[in-house]
């Protein structure tokens, strides 16, 4: 099968310059933007809300990052990289938001690099370990589908500094899901091998399914999206059997503080230091 067309129907609708939204240039998302909380917001739900998506997207970037160097091919890693600072500008934005609305103060480096594992509140598929590119890819596609879901709907959020971070957000999210979407019908229709490492892929991914779906209804949307890859990849829809915990409640796997202490370490180790 020809992936020239894989996923485009997912992409229309959008400018071209959707595709190539990596750190989507110089222009500040939040200029103009009034930073005010909106009487009729909770400021404790709304930074917690921030907190969460950024732990989701810290952890994702960090993953995404140990790719460099090891991808199977240049333009791969190079792809996978920028896929990681998109999320990381989204996590600095988010972080900052919540430091304004939890009467703490803190900037975003005193989320990303001064709290514990437990601390944290990113959903576990996201601190998994890479595993092989078939994972990783799988993982990407769910997680962005996930995600561009909430940014979606978040875009209309009554706090305008959130509604601003999930407009700009969606337009990279989108590029991401549209990346994984064709390596995975790539992959999954490719050779007997890396369909076997897709299906192996899948069934990794399937118990940690049923976590994405607590904080926000957005099943239907998401699982319309991975219907429509797994189809075009001859694959079948994973079917996940949910396991106990919750990242969001701070109960994590035992990768997420191995992947903190690297992250974190520079910053522990000279936190007075700035650059």
């Amino acid at each position: 099968m020809s992936d020239d067309h894989v996923y485009l129907t997912l992409a229309e609708g959008h400018d071209d310059d959707t595709r190539w939204a990596y750190g989507t240039g110089f222009e500040d998302p939040l200029h103009g933007v009034d930073t005010t909380v909106p009487d009729d917001v909770d400021a404790a739900a709304l930074a917690a809300l921030c907190v969460a998506l950024g732990d989701d997207a810290l952890v994702s970037a960090q993953r995404l990052g140990e790719w460099v160097t090891r991808a199977p091919e240049l333009e791969e890693e190079v792809a996978l990289a920028n896929i990681g600072l998109d999320l990381l500008g989204q996590a600095r934005l988010l972080y900052s938001r919540a430091g304004q609305t939890d009467g703490t103060g803190r900037d975003e480096d005193a989320y990303a690099y001064f709290r514990d594992a437990a601390d944290f509140r990113n959903v576990r598929l996201a601190e998994l370990p890479n595993g092989d590119f078939a994972f990783t890819i799988v993982r990407l596609l769910v997680l962005s589908s996930w995600r561009l879901a909430h940014f979606e709907r978040l875009a209309s959020h009554p706090d305008p500094v959130l509604s601003a971070i999930a407009t700009k957000g969606a337009k990279e999210l989108r590029y991401h899901r549209q990346h994984a979407a064709e390596w995975a019908v790539r992959l999954g229709d490719g050779t007997e091998e890396s369909h076997r490492r897709m299906r192996r892929a899948q069934e990794q991914v399937a118990p940690y399914l049923g976590e994405l779906f607590t904080a926000f209804d957005v099943r239907q949307e998401v699982v319309a999206d991975l219907k429509q890859v797994t189809d075009a990849a001859g694959l079948p829809m994973p079917v996940y059997r949910p396991l106990p915990g919750c990242g969001r409640e701070g109960e994590h796997t035992e990768h997420l503080a191995p992947l903190l202490a690297e992250l974190q370490g520079v910053a522990r180790a000279h936190p007075e230091a700035t650059w």
